[in-house]
């Protein structure tokens, strides 16, 4: 069981906040490692955290809690970059499967956008399995899942769920029409300043 264990990197909606250290928090992706401080850097480095954390009152060392002697609280999003350093350290030292359970709902469409481009190369080497609402994230898949009523109603690339025409056609349209309203209200209120 602790074999298949260390074989998983997990990144949770829900992530778990451990009011431990920033280095802790990342190298709980594999505890047998995590005292290894360069890796735990390129993780939080590859989650795009790394600087933010050097910048806490003890840089690595910091305990992630306020209410500890030199303790810092981070932002959701931060959080959620901490959580994307665990599983990633998790897959640089050994991990073959990552699963994914909306891990950037804490992150900025921008932000969001960045992380997908970068999440490819990351994980090219592993299975990761990917569950989400946000079609943005899931669109650059080799294989896409829509499930309804616990049962798979469509399955294909993007480019095939768009040609089906379905289920997955409609709701993609809806998010990127919304996301094409906001930079049109955006634009308007630019032009305004």
């Amino acid at each position: 069981v602790a074999d298949w264990r260390r074989q998983i990197g997990v990144i949770f909606q829900d992530f778990n906040r451990y009011e431990l250290t920033a280095a802790e928090n990342i190298g709980f992706g594999a505890i047998d490692l995590a005292g290894n401080r360069e890796r735990v850097r390129a993780a939080a480095r590859r989650a795009g955290i790394l600087s933010t954390l050097d910048r806490l009152p003890l840089g690595l060392d910091t305990t992630l809690a306020r209410q500890y002697k030199a303790g810092a609280e981070l932002s959701g999003g931060q959080w959620q970059r901490v959580a994307i350093a665990r599983a990633l350290f998790a897959l640089e030292n050994g991990a073959t499967i990552l699963v994914l359970d909306e891990p950037t709902a804490a992150l900025d469409v921008r932000a969001e956008a960045a992380f997908f481009d970068k999440f490819v190369d990351v994980t090219r080497a592993a299975t990761a399995l990917l569950i989400s609402h946000r079609f943005s994230s899931v669109r650059h898949a080799d294989d896409i899942v829509v499930l309804a009523g616990g049962k798979v109603i469509e399955q294909g690339t993007h480019e095939d769920l768009l040609a089906a025409n379905g289920r997955y056609a409609n709701l993609f349209r809806l998010q990127a029409e919304r996301f094409v309203e906001d930079d049109e209200d955006s634009e308007q209120v630019d032009a305004a300043d």
